[in-house]
């Protein structure tokens, strides 16, 4: 539901898979009224109120939600995933949006729901290549992404830099000013998104050339860093490391157990689903991969939560042996958000097809080749797997650059759900003073706190044998 619906402001109508929208026909409601209504619901919904959390008495174990989680999972990547989790609470906390759902989803919330990321932790941002070859940085995963509380997003972001910030061995203080830089970065750039027009705001972005003017020491020579290692990430750069010859075809290279490869009818039900995949891509871009051969697929795992779902990478080649394009097909299952938002009743068909329009709404420009497909009763997103994506990494910023990356994420997810809707009525709920940077400050150190007790039972169920691991892959 759009969020201005969910407050009560007028009625909105929806297309099959509950994207909302708004008649043309009604008469706009106006930025000061959904200011007032936004202020309003702070009797309902006191801005101290966000600092609330302890763990109810009949909490779900966070060890039986992971378990539930790896359903329908590939059986021999479990301990892959569970190995990742165990090595350290940030770890835990990548692989545990479902966990977190769970939590937050009982907390105080206003009810102004936007199309959220849903999983929206400090690693899930990062540079990519814009359709003009412009390197950005933006959010970068959407696989929960669906409406919901924006407090979810700021709630799992601001917990996160809290437990970030203790993997890198930052001081409390410290952690905390990080959070607050991320809070106060959010609501200022809410705000000032939401006096400017809804079409004007569509085009705000961040190019990575303009981050690192605007920063300085010691982040901002880590943004040259990292956007200079982004841009080699190309597709023909790629082909010495990911791929061979074999008898004079190439090849994408084994790596077991993360990159391996498909038994014949596998391979040809995937080569199916790229067909099918290309209807769903804009006219001018199913004729350009109408340009290129498929040559090879491979299964890769990646990620943290993805892993034991099923990816696969998938090698094109055009006109040479250097014009060539690799895909990545991730399977998408449905939100962890989405049974708190409407039940268990389905909303979206094709769980692909809600990943594609969520990140095409969450982001300012987004991969040109997105699109989704079915394979084997399975559903999938599908985008370039070389196009220049990179991220600043988390264990080389110290602490001052940790509250400056805090504020830019923090002004990144702010533009992610403006883009939406309910960002006057977020802006009048938030006001201009920091009890929300303070309360979410309280809220993010009282979760980290949870998560590493969350991480040390997860410990004790892979010591007691509860789970299987499979360590430093």
């Amino acid at each position: 539901m759009d969020g201005i619906a969910a407050a009560g402001v007028h009625t909105v109508l929806a297309d099959a898979d509950g994207t909302a929208y708004r008649s043309l026909r009604q008469r706009p409601v106006t930025r000061a009224e959904r200011y007032a209504l936004g202020k309003s619901l702070r009797k309902r919904v006191p801005r101290k109120s966000l600092a609330e959390w302890t763990a109810p008495a009949d909490r779900p174990d966070p060890v039986e939600l992971v378990n539930v989680s790896h359903q329908g999972r590939v059986d021999r990547l479990i301990p892959i995933r569970v190995g990742r989790m165990v090595d350290s609470p940030y770890g835990f906390l990548r692989g545990t949006a479902v966990v977190m759902a769970e939590d937050v989803a009982h907390l105080p919330a206003t009810g102004i729901t936007p199309v959220v990321c849903g999983d929206s932790h400090f690693g899930n941002f990062g540079f990519y290549a814009s359709p003009e070859l412009d390197l950005v940085i933006d959010l970068n995963d959407f696989d929960e992404a669906h409406p919901g509380g924006w407090e979810w997003d700021l709630r799992r972001l601001a917990a996160s830099i809290w437990v970030a910030g203790r993997h890198n061995g930052t001081s409390e203080d410290h952690c905390g000013n990080a959070v607050r830089s991320c809070v106060a970065s959010y609501r200022l750039e809410l705000r000032r998104l939401a006096d400017l027009p809804l079409f004007t705001r569509s085009f705000v972005r961040l190019d990575v050339d303009r981050l690192a003017a605007e920063t300085a020491g010691p982040l901002s020579e880590q943004v040259v860093r990292s956007a200079e290692r982004a841009r080699h990430r190309t597709g023909d750069r790629a082909l010495p490391r990911f791929t061979h010859e074999v008898d004079g075809e190439r090849k994408i290279v084994e790596e077991p157990p993360l990159i391996t490869r498909l038994p014949p009818s596998e391979a040809e039900l995937l080569a199916e689903a790229l067909d099918d995949y290309l209807e769903t891509l804009p006219s001018y871009w199913r004729r350009v991969l109408g340009g290129y051969t498929l040559v090879d697929v491979a299964h890769k795992v990646v990620g943290v939560g993805s892993v034991g779902l099923r990816a696969y990478v998938a090698l094109l080649e055009g006109s040479s042996e250097s014009d060539v394009v690799f895909l990545q097909l991730k399977q998408a299952r449905r939100s962890v958000l989405a049974r708190y938002v409407h039940g268990e009743s389905a909303w979206h068909a094709h769980q692909g097809q809600r990943v594609v329009e969520y990140q095409q709404s969450l982001q300012t420009v987004s991969d040109p080749l997105l699109g989704w497909t079915t394979m084997d009763g399975r559903q999938y997103y599908v985008r370039q797997f070389r196009n220049m994506k990179g991220r600043i990494p988390l264990d080389a910023i110290d602490a001052a650059a940790l509250a400056d990356y805090a504020g830019v994420v923090g002004q990144l997810l702010a533009k992610g759900h403006a883009r939406t809707s309910g960002a006057s009525m977020i802006a009048g709920y938030m006001g201009s003073s920091d009890r929300v940077d303070k309360a979410l400050c309280t809220f993010a150190r009282r979760y980290a706190d949870q998560t590493e007790a969350d991480h040390a039972a997860l410990v004790r169920a892979v010591d007691r044998g509860l789970l299987p691991v499979e360590r430093g892959i």
